[in-house]
């Protein structure tokens, strides 16, 4: 005979218990509740239940791995908030009338880049499509085998390219490419090419017997080049920074740079290098830019108005050279290893567990491939990084050879506190 304790809870007493426990909205408490009692109505079944709905959602962390762009804890961390008003995403002020989502940030982005004009869309891939679409399609475009490249997310650029409409014409060879071979490509009678893209190989280098032909040469060409730079660095010479270019910078496309060898276009992304959301911009020569807005991928590419308020927040920042105040990424950077090693003796000191190590911090997201920048982090024994995620931020960090390195050159500063608590209750 079932008596009543022994009879499975009903949903809606459970989801009021898990309740007590959970911010989750109440229909989510309620499927909880509901698999929970299909499977024997156990409260610790419904809110282990609980517990992965919570952490399958957008969570903040403190990304302890040394990796300053992660992609998979979104690249370059960004602060912007802005009033819940309405803004003048496609409003002339000056007539009243309606006016151009691309004029504030595109203006922008011009006179960053020493071009003549510039848009926005949605992140660098949709920049290289629209542009191939709207300068290509139905032509070929010239590209070396050595940048016939796939980089994350299965971004190809055959396969890019064939989406556009466009035709690859493969220049060159694997390691070695000249302008004698976008010259004869050019001049085959079988092809019809209508511009040179070049593109940044930005997760991989080749080393050895190499050559590649530069955008200054290709500028010598009777088409137009465009020149995908990936990253999304603004100017080699980082005025924003004091001191020299970081070493790491050495031989990273930038926007100013490419633009003066004689691009008539660029593209690149906006949450790498730049230090801003995801987001890709091309910039160039008026008439090759204004083709691109009119095209009709250009609406189905756009980016809304938050991308484009917190971009504005971000090319302004530049303008001023505030950048390494401004832009977490560029803070990260800007950051002494003794800066970073004085953190870590606080940490540990205060936490009393850990010790504090030299490491290597990375770029990320395929900025400078194969360079790292010095750094300092605090190293715990065993593997760790399990029970560093089940904090509240989680600690992402990294291990190797049986040991929990957490590198501080991605962290703020102000998440300190939070590293040294958790360290103390491994």
């Amino acid at each position: 005979m079932t008596t009543p304790a022994d009879r499975p809870p009903s949903v809606d007493t459970l989801a009021r218990r898990l309740a007590e426990q959970s911010t989750l909205p109440h229909p989510m408490l309620v499927d909880a509740a509901r698999a929970a009692i299909a499977d024997g109505g156990r409260f610790d079944e419904a809110a282990d239940l609980v517990r992965g709905l919570e952490r399958s959602l957008l969570t903040p962390v403190v990304n302890a791995t040394g990796v300053l762009l992660h992609t998979n804890l979104g690249r370059a961390p960004l602060a912007h908030s802005q009033a819940a008003r309405a803004q003048t995403v496609e409003f002339d002020l000056a007539t009243g009338e309606r006016g151009s989502r691309q004029r504030a940030v595109g203006q922008l982005f011009a006179r960053l880049c020493g071009a003549e004009d510039a848009i926005v869309v949605n992140n660098n891939a949709s920049a290289v499509l629209l542009v191939l679409a709207a300068l290509a399609e139905g032509r070929d475009v010239a590209v070396s085998r050595g940048e016939s490249v796939e980089i994350g997310g299965a971004f190809r650029v055959p396969e890019v390219m064939e989406q556009s409409g466009a035709r690859l014409v493969d220049v060159g060879t694997t390691n070695r490419t000249r302008l004698s071979d976008y010259e004869r490509a050019i001049e085959r009678p079988d092809t019809d090419v209508s511009l040179v893209l070049k593109v940044h190989p930005s997760n991989y280098r080749v080393e050895g017997f190499v050559e590649d032909t530069p955008v200054a040469q290709l500028a010598t060409l009777d088409v137009p080049v465009v020149a995908d730079i990936g990253s999304g660095l603004i100017d080699a010479t980082v005025p924003w920074m004091k001191g020299a270019p970081p070493a790491w910078l050495n031989g990273e496309p930038a926007a100013v740079q490419t633009i003066a060898d004689g691009a008539d276009l660029i593209t690149f992304s906006g949450d790498k290098l730049l230090g801003g959301p995801q987001a890709g911009i091309i910039a160039g020569r008026r008439e090759l830019v204004q083709r691109c807005a009119k095209h009709p991928l250009a609406r189905a590419l756009r980016c809304g108005g938050l991308v484009l308020a917190a971009l504005q927040d971000v090319a302004l920042s530049y303008l001023h050279k505030t950048v390494c105040d401004d832009l977490a990424f560029w803070r990260m950077v800007a950051q002494s290893p003794d800066a970073l090693r004085a953190r870590a003796d606080a940490i540990v000191g205060a936490a009393g567990v850990g010790t504090v190590v030299d490491t290597e911090a990375l770029p990320g997201a395929g900025s400078a491939p194969g360079i790292t920048m010095p750094s300092i982090g605090v190293a715990v024994d065993g593997d760790r990084l399990a029970e560093l995620r089940s904090f509240d931020p989680p600690v992402i960090a990294r291990t190797r050879d049986d040991r929990t390195t957490l590198d501080l050159r991605s962290v703020d500063p102000a998440d300190d506190p939070h590293l040294t608590h958790t360290l103390s209750r491994l």
